[in-house]
């Protein structure tokens, strides 16, 4: 389908094709000069739009990023809620209760997934205690916790996060001042908190560290996170990188160029109308709002792409799901159609289709290679992670080898007369797909979860308390 406007306008970037969700090309058509001198009429354009959808040309060298993540998704779920308890320890029939949370679905079983990482957890077994409702079980219950090297990982993480307390509080207030209301829903925050760095805590640390910045506050929508005090000189948007054309003489350029990452080809349409975008001023994301601009214009795209571009930059690897963005278009002035906007654009963004979700990546944070620029001390610890499991792997396929060759008769994995509280356990020859998690980084890894690790609605449990928390409503449900 095409859908011809008339701009009566030199600038054609003021039409308002933005109503069609993903325009493939434009085409250009100027009427004649005569037309102009016999009416004495301004010039005017013609603007044919394609609705049909854009092509997401793929990268591997950043879907590996979505991959690696997916890789270690049990683990980093099962060492949060870990970490929530006190003691930092879960029995293993208050944890088959939390299924939903750790993507684990009949007839897979809880234990089975432990066991295939025994450099990360280690079971232990305590006293039950003695209440009525155990009499006739017995007198010892199963539980789970980190290994010593994994919690030494897990504290390193808690205790930097500590120490960047002054630079994660500026990174959300940034995030706050970007909102028309300086003020966030904390049910929204949860889902970039992992993203932007932030501890499980930080309802609880925020207010306490900072009262002279934030302070929550109730509304009809649930509690929110308000600013109360920003200050000026973080109201900076995020600069430009800088472009380094590989020329031998510095000199002005003849013919106008459109940054793009390597091996994505445009066409020449769909580049002619990135470089006019690129040409409309730029415009402070801090001191507008959507309503300062006209609907579904040039320069409320401008703004959009703004905002999105600075949320990217705060977060630690420089990329999200799209559906958290999506959370935040009333608050940001974000289009409906989010996602349109960013495919639209690839010069700035790269969508991954890898998961059941989509992610978006900011391109100027990452090289030809796919390396990240600017690598957060966090993402260290986050690789030391990989590289136990990766240890722990290891481990497993030696003695895999070892009891197919007859040198060892029984090992931790035959959980046969171990006697829990986990009705469904069947650990068996079942295949989940963790088998070969780090035979390539480039891997077409396509195993998804039904909910994703950095989104959450509901405060930790109690850790006193026998019963933990779980999201027996929904499975998007998380302890966040």
């Amino acid at each position: 389908m095409l859908l011809s406007v008339s701009c009566q306008s030199d600038n054609f970037l003021s039409s308002s094709f933005l109503q069609s969700s993903n325009p493939s090309f434009i085409s250009l058509k100027r009427t004649k000069k005569s037309f102009q001198n016999i009416y004495n009429k301004p010039q005017s354009l013609s603007l044919w739009i394609s609705c049909s959808s854009l092509k997401i040309v793929r990268s591997p060298s950043l879907d590996k990023h979505v991959v690696k993540q997916n890789k270690i998704r049990f683990v980093q779920k099962l060492k949060t809620l870990l970490l929530s308890k006190p003691k930092h320890f879960i029995p293993i029939h208050i944890l088959a209760k939390c299924r939903a949370y750790l993507c684990i679905h009949k007839p897979r079983s809880i234990l089975s997934m432990i066991y295939r990482y025994p450099t990360i957890f280690e079971l232990f077994t305590i006293p039950m205690p003695p209440t009525p409702f155990n009499a006739t079980k017995s007198g010892y219950q199963l539980c789970v916790r980190l290994t010593p090297a994994a919690k030494s990982l897990a504290m390193q993480e808690l205790n930097l996060k500590s120490a960047m307390s002054g630079f994660l509080a500026n990174k959300l207030q940034k995030l706050l001042m970007l909102s028309s209301h300086r003020r966030l829903l904390l049910s929204k925050i949860v889902h970039l908190g992992p993203h932007l760095g932030l501890s499980p805590n930080f309802r609880s640390r925020l207010c306490n560290d900072h009262p002279d910045k934030f302070k929550i506050v109730g509304t009809s929508y649930g509690m929110a996170l308000e600013l109360v005090n920003w200050d000026p000189e973080l109201a900076v948007p995020l600069k430009s990188p800088p472009v380094n054309r590989g020329l031998i003489v510095d000199r002005p350029l003849k013919f106008k160029q459109l940054n793009l990452r390597k091996g994505l080809n445009l066409k020449r349409r769909h580049r002619d109308f990135l470089m006019k975008f690129n040409e409309l001023p730029d415009i402070c994301l801090y001191n507008t709002s959507l309503d300062d601009f006209p609907k579904s214009s040039l320069e409320a795209e401008k703004r959009a792409c703004g905002v999105v571009r600075e949320v990217l930059g705060m977060m630690v690897e420089k990329r999200t799901l799209i559906d958290h963005l999506t959370h935040f278009r009333k608050e940001f002035g974000l289009p409906n159609k989010l996602r349109a906007m960013i495919v639209r654009h690839p010069e700035l963004f790269y969508v991954s289709l890898k998961g059941m979700r989509d992610s978006v990546f900011l391109v100027e944070g990452f090289d030809d290679k796919g390396v990240l620029l600017e690598k957060d001390e966090s993402l260290v610890i986050r690789d030391q992670l990989m590289a136990l499991v990766a240890e722990g792997k290891r481990i497993r396929r030696e003695k895999r080898k070892a009891r197919i060759n007859g040198t060892i008769v029984d090992d931790c994995d035959n959980n046969d007369n171990v006697e829990v509280e986990d009705g469904d356990y069947d650990d068996g020859d079942y295949d989940d797909g963790f088998e070969n998690l780090f035979d390539s980084e480039d891997s077409d890894l396509e195993y998804d979860f039904h909910d994703d690790d950095n989104e959450s609605s509901m405060l930790y449990a109690n850790g006193g308390n026998a019963v933990f928390w779980t999201g027996d409503d929904n499975g998007d449900s998380e302890p966040w």
